[in-house]
């Protein structure tokens, strides 16, 4: 895949930001599925409360 030099130009900003400030999306999806488990277990759903391994220690 070939990127535009605009693509490219928006990539290059992007993964110096995250150098600068680490990977704030990725962050925030892992704290969502972490709290989203956490909800489940409480609640109790049996699919989640099944599978703790996946997202480490609550």
């Amino acid at each position: 895949m070939t990127l535009s030099p605009t693509e490219n130009i928006h990539l290059t900003i992007y993964d110096d930001l995250v150098r600068e400030r680490g990977d704030v999306v990725a962050e925030a999806k892992l704290a969502a599925e972490r709290t989203r488990h956490q909800a489940a277990a409480l609640l109790g759903s049996p699919d989640e409360a099944l599978a703790p391994w996946r997202y480490g220690t609550p």
